[in-house]
Parts: C-alpha cells; sequence; structure tokens
C-alpha cells in the first residue's frame, strides 16, 4: 500500500507540473506499474502512460531517475536542458538521465492527441517528478 502511495504522490506531482493554466486541457499520467527491483537495493520500477491532449506540455521538470520514454501514438516534442529538441513519433524513444532537466514535454500537434509510455528507474520513496524553478539553459546550436 505504501508504494502504491508514493507512485499517486509522484502522478499528482507530475499532473500539477502539467499545466500553466488550470483551466487548460493538460496532459494526463496513468500508472501503469510499480514494482522493487530484485537484487537491486533501494531502486524500483515505475512506469506510466501519459496522454496529450492536441496542443498541451508540461512545464519543465526533472525525474532524478533513469527514464526510458516511449512514443505510443501521435507525436512529442521532448527536449533536456542543453540539447536540442526532438520531434518523435510512434514507436520512437527517448532517454533523460537523472540529472537531466526536461525542458520540453509536449504534443507535436494541435489537432491530435499523443501518448507514451514511460518507465523510471529510481530510489525507493523519491518522488517520480520534481518541478523545476530555475531557468533552462538554451539548447546547444
Amino acid at each position: 500500500m505504501q508504494m502504491k502511495s508514493h507512485l499517486l504522490i509522484s502522478i499528482a506531482t507530475l499532473l500539477a507540473a502539467a499545466s500553466v493554466h488550470a483551466a487548460d486541457p493538460a496532459p494526463s499520467a496513468t500508472p501503469v506499474l510499480q514494482h522493487a527491483l530484485a537484487g537491486i537495493e533501494g531502486k524500483e520500477v515505475v512506469m506510466v502512460t501519459v496522454t496529450y491532449p492536441p496542443g498541451t506540455a508540461s512545464e519543465a521538470h526533472r525525474h532524478d531517475a533513469n527514464v526510458f520514454v516511449y512514443v505510443l501514438e501521435g507525436s512529442v516534442v521532448m527536449q533536456v536542458a542543453g540539447d536540442k529538441p526532438v520531434t518523435l513519433t510512434a514507436g520512437q524513444t527517448f532517454y533523460e538521465s537523472p540529472t537531466d532537466i526536461h525542458a520540453v514535454s509536449k504534443n507535436a500537434s494541435n489537432t491530435q492527441p499523443a501518448k507514451i509510455l514511460a518507465v523510471l528507474v529510481k530510489d525507493v520513496g523519491k518522488p517520480a517528478t520534481v518541478p523545476v524553478k530555475e531557468p533552462v539553459k538554451e539548447p546547444v546550436k
């Protein structure tokens, strides 16, 4: 039960960071799995699907985790601070290290929804997502 409450708190944090305006549609996260990793003391895997309505984006955030993203539907724009943004379509992947700031996470379309599967390998008890208040660096040219 405690693991589920951590997951729900983490998902709530992600959703709170999802949109600047409460009245605007926001990305929504759905828990898929949370499980301790056998043989790796203090680590767990968390899997969530994130659905982006047309034209929506998340605010800058970090995960303090190794994050593996797989695009299930539509297309998304992803960028970590210091790198160039990339547009990904269904079947493509994206990686974030524990030190990355996820500067851009948005639906590339203003008319079609998008959906990703995010797999996070993180420390047990740490939140899955933390909003970032510091300025994000310009992308590498």
